[in-house]
């Protein structure tokens, strides 16, 4: 391992380093310890969802992980120079031979255990597995060192390297960008009704993912209308174009120069989301947020925009005072204070309204959610509860339409049993 240029260090996991060691041991013939070795493996395999030929499915999940001069200039759709190729092929000589390890000095049952293992736990991030198994496939199929470096460069080439190479979502927790494994699978047209809303949404995106000017975007309205849901919702939609999202929080719009920071160098489209968002009149997060978007001194890089959701349409909240100059004796230029609250909204250049449907689009979104989920309950009973339902759920709303739904197909469930 220490031989790898581009690729070294390979890993940096205490675990996978004795692992690696335990290897080395078990290849030159010293199978003492093997029986650590395979139980590292299984121990690995649990935490990072490896499968079928371990020390195989290991060695993938390290090179999709690599950042370096090679995996970065494929993310970014660059040439490879030949005489960083020509390293690179060195490096992949070690790790094809690494992959065509022969285990067969191993007692019978543990062979069977590494090379036909399957993991316990149920996979959590169905697309990013299946990805990561297609390239494992891949590699294990290769016959030559050049094989296994074409796949590999056109495996980078699509999804890029690293957490943001494969994974969707994000949060910023302790200084860090850290993938969310667990997300949602909604898409924008399961979202009912909103149609003139959710096309200015995707046009938007969709000319930010094509380099063109885009704007940043407040979705704002009634609670339950699905703000928070059709952005959500453009990530399983523009993934595999390119796009990812990074969640924040209003405590950490401080540290927004830090998060852009991380990724302005990366080659995929980032959407800050905040959703939720409102500042009580104390609250002073709002200029953080001011500068970044639009007014500090460093621009803003073309590859992030920010996205938020709001109940309230000025997201700072006003006061009546405010707009009497007298009501003040503190503050001799009240309209000043006036445009200071406003201004946040205003650099928001599309700002979509989502409003509650009337009694008719609630009821069609029931009758379309329980024909979606197969409810069989007929449409007067069904329609009657549902209006029963939403007098004690928050009013007329999809999100009360979708808990009515979801307890009325748990019901019918429990029923049958």
């Amino acid at each position: 391992m220490n031989d790898l240029i581009v690729f070294n260090p390979l890993y940096k996991n205490k675990d996978i380093a004795e692992c690696f060691a335990l290897y080395t041991e078990v290849v030159d013939g010293k199978l003492e310890n093997s029986s650590k070795f395979v139980s590292l493996l299984i121990k690995l395999a649990e935490k990072y969802n490896l499968y079928d030929n371990l020390f195989n499915s290991l060695l993938t999940y390290l090179l999709i992980n690599n950042e370096n001069s090679f995996t970065l200039a494929l993310e970014r759709k660059k040439t490879i120079a030949a005489n960083l190729k020509e390293i690179v092929m060195n490096d992949f000589k070690i790790i094809f031979k690494m992959f065509n390890t022969d285990f067969s000095v191993l007692p019978l049952a543990q062979q069977n255990l590494i090379t036909g293992f399957t993991p316990s736990k149920p996979v959590i991030n169905i697309e990013l597995f299946e990805v990561s198994k297609t390239l494992q496939d891949n590699l294990t199929a290769c016959n030559d060192v050049e094989s296994f470096y074409n796949v590999l460069e056109n495996f980078f080439l699509t999804y890029g390297v690293g957490k943001f190479g494969l994974n969707k979502a994000f949060r910023y927790e302790n200084e860090q960008i850290s993938p969310i494994i667990h997300i949602g699978n909604g898409r924008l047209d399961q979202l009912i009704g909103y149609e003139s809303q959710k096309e200015k949404l995707t046009q938007n995106t969709e000319a930010f993912l094509a380099g063109k000017k885009a704007n940043n975007v407040l979705l704002y309205g009634d609670s339950g209308t699905g703000k928070s849901s059709s952005i959500k919702a453009l990530l399983n939609e523009y993934y595999k174009h390119g796009l990812r999202m990074i969640e924040v929080y209003k405590h950490q719009f401080k540290d927004l120069n830090d998060v852009i920071a991380q990724i302005k160098n990366r080659n995929y489209k980032f959407i800050l989301y905040m959703d939720d968002l409102s500042f009580e009149e104390f609250e002073i997060e709002y200029k953080y947020l001011k500068a970044v978007i639009e007014g500090g001194l460093e621009k803003k890089p073309d590859n992030v925009l920010i996205y938020a959701t709001s109940n309230r349409r000025n997201l700072v909240r006003e006061r009546a005072t405010d707009k009497l100059e007298i009501a003040d004796d503190n503050d001799l230029h009240s309209s000043d204070t006036v445009q200071e609250k406003l201004s946040l909204v205003y650099r928001f250049g599309v700002r979509i309204y989502f409003g509650k449907p009337d009694k008719k689009q609630f009821q069609e979104i029931v009758r379309t959610l329980a024909a979606r989920y197969g409810v069989t309950m007929p449409e007067e009973e069904l329609l009657l509860k549902a209006n029963q339902w939403e007098i004690s759920h928050g009013g007329l709303t999809g999100r009360a339409a979708q808990q009515f739904i979801d307890y009325i197909v748990g019901t019918e469930e429990e029923k049958k049993k």
